[in-house]
């Protein structure tokens, strides 16, 4: 037997070789045989970031799987970082390509050739726990920058080609936690947002935030690609509705509220949302009646029955939407926030519904072209944490390694990546 253990050695050292010279075909799946979804996401961006690789994005097979063709990739650090990856034959590929490229398959292949700039709208008092797309980005091992007012008005948005808006209230209204205003979170956001607003000429808050919306806006339109989660979302286009009227009561910014402000909302400046009231008392907790699920009421389905559904797009002439979609169920369990889903009665005619609690008429996940670029928002603050409150434990993403709803997030950071093609939604 002993003469045996010498042959297989070099036969083993010389596959390795092997494949090392002429490369070979690596599939991560995205199924629920997935031992980590949230990793993989990292590992393709990181392998985009740091190689000439290519990857090509499996859309609708086996839940948007990655396929390296002739891959020089490490499987050692697939391995290391508990991330399934099978090896297979070139005619295994063709195979699956054939397969794909069937007109009778609800399937597509995305071309991955370039890494998307990150960056993170976000205070220094916030922290970098209690924001889902902060921990998302955190575990899978994607780099990212942080960047607040004063980075916008410097004009540090053209480094980026994605931004995440953290659970930012864009109004001047400070999320309408008043009743937080003896803590040190809130006096550190409130310092850092006056002083900006001062040392830039503006002489209120509002005016500020107002002046970074009308920025955002412009960033995408230009051909920058936006996501924002919570109050974020519609604290967003309130701004951009209530640029030319005062919307702030006297606890805020030391005037009255503009008494005829509601006949000065301008919804040609929005981008996702119209035809929407406002809530200005400052000790209700909401913004809008974008908000689906009011905070000053209960939500009208517990949570063992809250579910949205992810709808299904066609892969060959709605690319894109399939491509935020991706995922290894289309049943999610819904999660609250301080805006937890939007109104469908309050959507723009431009915008695309990717998910959606039809029962309750609301939109949980929603997307749009603007310009020469993409926005979407998602309702909710962690798709882990059902009911988020202030200063409470944050989430572990090594218990949710195949958290549906994180990988939404994920989508929206891979997407910047993928050659896009025109589609008819």
């Amino acid at each position: 037997m002993k003469p045996m253990r010498y042959l297989i050695y070099p036969l083993v050292i010389f596959c390795i070789t092997i494949q090392s010279i002429f490369g070979f075909n690596v599939l991560i799946p995205m199924d629920e045989f997935q031992s980590n979804h949230l990793k993989a996401y990292g590992f393709a961006y990181q392998t985009l970031k740091n190689s000439s690789e290519k990857i090509e994005w499996l859309i609708n097979y086996r839940g948007g799987s990655f396929l390296f063709q002739n891959a020089t990739i490490s499987t050692q650090n697939l391995t290391i970082k508990g991330i399934k990856y099978e090896l297979i034959s070139n005619h295994e590929v063709a195979s699956i390509i054939q397969m794909i490229n069937s007109p009778s398959s609800n399937m597509e292949i995305a071309l991955l050739n370039k890494f998307a700039k990150i960056a993170l709208y976000s205070p220094k008092s916030a922290s970098p726990w209690d924001d889902a797309v902060s921990l998302a980005l955190e575990y899978a091992e994607i780099p990212f920058e942080i960047i607040y007012d004063q980075d916008i008005l410097n004009g540090r948005l053209n480094e980026f080609d994605w931004i995440h808006l953290h659970h930012e209230d864009f109004t001047g209204q400070m999320g309408k936690m008043f009743t937080q205003k003896d803590q040190n979170w809130y006096q550190v956001q409130l310092n850092e947002d006056r002083n900006t607003a001062s040392k830039n000429g503006f002489s209120k808050v509002s005016m500020l935030k107002n002046k970074i919306s009308i920025t955002l806006k412009e960033f995408v339109i230009g051909g920058g690609y936006l996501f924002a989660m919570c109050n974020a979302t519609d604290t967003f286009d309130i701004a951009l509705a209530t640029s030319q009227t005062d919307i702030c009561e006297v606890i805020y910014d030391g005037d009255p509220i503009d008494s005829n402000y509601e006949t000065k909302l301008d919804f040609k400046n929005t981008i996702a949302f119209e035809n929407f009231k406002l809530f200005t008392n400052p000790r209700i907790n909401e913004f809008s009646t974008i908000d689906s699920s009011p905070n000053y009421q209960s939500r009208s389905v517990l949570e063992d029955n809250d579910f949205f559904e992810l709808i299904e797009f066609s892969a060959k002439s709605d690319l894109i939407p399939c491509m935020l979609t991706q995922n290894h169920t289309n049943i999610l369990h819904g999660f609250m926030g301080q805006t937890t889903a939007f109104s469908i009665s309050k959507l723009k005619s431009t915008m695309v519904i990717l998910g959606q609690n039809e029962k309750l008429e609301e939109a949980k996940y929603i997307y749009s072209s603007l310009g020469k670029g993409f926005f979407s928002f998602l309702g909710g603050h962690d798709p882990e944490d059902y009911q988020h409150f202030v200063n409470e434990e944050h989430t572990d993403l090594n218990l949710h390694k195949n958290s549906p709803g994180y990988r939404l997030i994920l989508n929206n950071v891979l997407f910047p990546s993928a050659q896009k093609k025109k589609q008819k939604t």
